[in-house]
């Protein structure tokens, strides 16, 4: 068995036969001693010819095949231990097919809506400028990455096997290309049935659903943790999934009243930035796209003042989306569907903020950067709809209101504002040096043609639920498991799934 790299034109895919004698070459052998080959990895590189990269495995005729990944078989819980799951995002959504391959019973308690009704609420945010507090682009079922693009991509290789989360998504629908792009993606019209599809596995093994759940008590009572709904319901097992999302502040304040432990957390803010998608095809593509490539994505990072101000959640052929959680803010997200066909390409820049950056707010402890966070997104809600308030870029960078502005993807639309001026000064300042930096890694990025957009707040949660690193409990609540994206131990679907599959294997190993 053998493992090699090919490398063919963008243009047109390799034919069985050429992988074959490829794989013939790198073994040493005629190709009909060639027994077999897989894809294992795929990659676009454009750095100079555009060409696709391959990683393959091969194998001769009198050699075993390579070994498929096998999921671990689901079981029947009907009548198992329960274990409460709070928010069904994707870190609870994989604790819970992973608990019911150990043979526990998953509860899941869900503040928002089904993925289906989810959507009719959403379109209110536009439609009729009102926010369902509890079903909206981050709550629901799936959380909030299931109408943020289904971007697949992580550097948490280390923390957990992607290979279980991957074979998962392509068991509930997912194309098989996931398994071996660099860059997986599912696209937010694609996501909607593959969670739908995760729900009726769930609920087929034996699992609940409790939708409209919100959670606003968790009780501790002996062994057993007592958690109270808004509905009046209530659920009573020996341990929880706390799985809530980086936008539950209602989760972090329960545990500020009650005096349980808290972290401030560093996060990130700023603007989503918006260019005609043609201008980034042709920067990283060099002025060679055609239309058999996909739509340009990017990446870009640099340090001023000694933070960090980088891309986040890129969005190729993408639109703008409102992810407001009340009707006090204007909050930005991005996503694209699977064909990434829009005009519009869009990315997050925005800025680390530490504790130490706004001292004005260390008389709210743990909650500290919350608030500040709370703060800028209700700063930036200028009228009575969910406007966003927006500058070109130029004129953002050099301190000058723009006379008008150039269409959006936004559908909730924009409003002329002096960006400059409603950012923090501290944020904003690092962010008018970024952008001319960029032009320097994309020449043509820094223009009047591209829309910056506030605020991108979202970026991960401004507070760490902490817990103990061998029995991922919390540090003084044994049965209570701080998990994923909202307690700050992930960012992103496929690491906050994995860390969603870490928490319920160790609540298997300590039962």
């Amino acid at each position: 068995m053998k493992e090699f790299d090919f490398t063919y034109n963008a243009k047109n895919s390799p034919s069985k036969e050429e992988l074959i004698a490829a794989a013939a070459r790198a073994m040493g052998c005629a190709p009909k001693r060639v027994g077999g080959l897989k894809i294992l990895k795929r990659s676009l590189d454009a750095r100079k010819e555009i060409v696709y990269r391959y990683h393959l495995v091969a194998w001769m005729d009198n050699e075993a095949p390579y070994q498929e990944y096998q999921l671990p078989p689901y079981q029947d819980v009907t009548n198992s231990e329960p274990v409460i799951v709070i928010g069904c995002g994707p870190a609870g959504m994989f604790a819970s097919l992973r608990l019911i391959m150990s043979g526990l019973k998953p509860i899941i308690l869900e503040r928002g809506k089904d993925v289906h009704a989810r959507k009719f609420d959403m379109a209110k945010i536009v439609r009729e400028a009102f926010v369902d507090e509890d079903s909206n682009f981050c709550f629901g079922e799936g959380g909030a990455g299931t109408f943020s693009d289904g971007k697949l991509y992580t550097r948490s290789n280390k923390r957990g096997d992607i290979r279980e989360i991957l074979h998962q998504l392509v068991k509930f629908g997912a194309d098989e290309s996931i398994l071996v792009d660099a860059h997986p993606h599912l696209g937010s019209d694609k996501l909607p049935r593959i969670v739908e599809n995760i729900r009726n596995q769930i609920v087929e093994c034996g699992g609940e659903y409790h939708f409209s759940s919100r959670v606003t008590d968790l009780q501790k009572n002996g062994d057993e943790w007592s958690v109270t709904c808004s509905n009046g319901d209530s659920y009573k097992a020996k341990n929880v999934i706390l799985a809530t999302g980086h936008s539950a502040k209602d989760i972090y304040e329960l545990f500020d009243r009650k005096g349980w432990e808290l972290q401030a957390k560093g996060f990130a803010i700023g603007v989503r930035a918006e260019h005609p998608q043609a201008l980034i095809n042709k920067i990283q593509y060099h002025d060679k796209y055609q239309s058999y490539l996909p739509a340009a994505e990017y990446s870009l990072v640099t340090q001023v003042e000694g933070r960090g101000v980088f891309s986040f959640c890129m969005c190729p052929g993408g639109i703008l989306v409102p992810s407001s959680t009340d009707n006090q803010s204007v909050v930005l997200n991005g996503m694209s569907n699977s064909a990434r066909n829009s005009q519009w390409a869009n990315a997050g820049i925005v800025c680390s903020v530490e504790p130490g950056d706004i001292p004005e707010y260390q008389k709210f402890g743990a909650l500290s950067l919350l608030r500040f966070q709370q703060d800028v997104e209700r700063s930036m809600k200028i009228t009575d709809t969910f406007k966003a308030p927006a500058q070109r870029m130029m004129d953002f960078c050099r301190r000058i209101e723009s006379k008008n502005l150039p269409k959006s993807s936004y559908a909730a639309g924009t409003v002329n504002a002096p960006l400059h001026e409603m950012l923090p000064e501290f944020i904003y300042s690092r962010l008018r040096v970024a952008f001319p930096e960029f032009n320097r890694k994309m020449k043509g990025y820094y223009t009047n043609d591209a829309l910056i957009l506030a605020c991108e707040s979202r970026t991960s949660s401004p507070v760490r639920i902490p817990r103990d690193p061998e029995t991922l409990q919390h540090l003084s609540l044994t049965g209570l498991y701080p998990c994923g994206e909202g307690a700050g131990y992930a960012g992103g679907i496929v690491s906050s799934a994995i860390d969603g599959v870490i928490v319920a294997q160790k609540i298997a190993e300590l039962r």
